[in-house]
């Protein structure tokens, strides 16, 4: 059975830190970003289906919603993956998921059974992702300060 200190020293020389550790974190954020990037797209797939959801959820004018939706998801995307700024497009996903998340996933105002425990589960796994873009954000200015100078991927 391998160490732990071992195992590092064995990974550390087949696999270069450097690169390793820029793919991974691509590959991270790519999973973090993956449903603002395929829901934006589903939206302009489906371009009618888009309007009812914004008017499901009372967002009027439901066009002017769903193109804003669809630019900002896909925009704060593409600046999280390229590094540029990622702090704030970070933030600026967790805000908008918090705020979503209190529109769309009302589980206590539902009564109790599956539909309310669906909700409750979503509910919360949105403020994980709240979390996360949180950690991001934090990491981003750390590791490279506010100037989002630089790309960090």
């Amino acid at each position: 059975m391998l160490s732990q200190s071992s195992l590092e020293n064995h990974l550390t020389t087949r696999f270069p830190p450097g690169l390793v550790g820029r793919r991974v974190l691509f590959i991270g954020l790519l999973a973090l970003c993956s449903a603002y990037i395929q829901g934006p797209l589903t939206k302009i797939l489906d371009f009618p289906g888009a309007l009812a959801e914004m008017d499901h959820f009372g967002l009027r004018p439901a066009p002017v919603f769903a193109v804003c939706v669809i630019v900002f998801e896909l925009s704060m995307s593409a600046l999280i993956l390229a590094g540029i700024f990622r702090w704030a497009a970070a933030l600026a996903l967790a805000l908008f998921t918090l705020a979503a998340t209190f529109v769309a996933l009302r589980f206590w105002e539902l009564p109790p059974g599956m539909e309310r425990s669906m909700a409750m589960n979503g509910f919360f796994e949105h403020v994980g992702l709240v979390g996360a873009f949180t950690l991001v954000a934090w990491h981003d200015l750390r590791e490279h300060g506010a100037s989002g100078k630089g790309r960090t991927s």
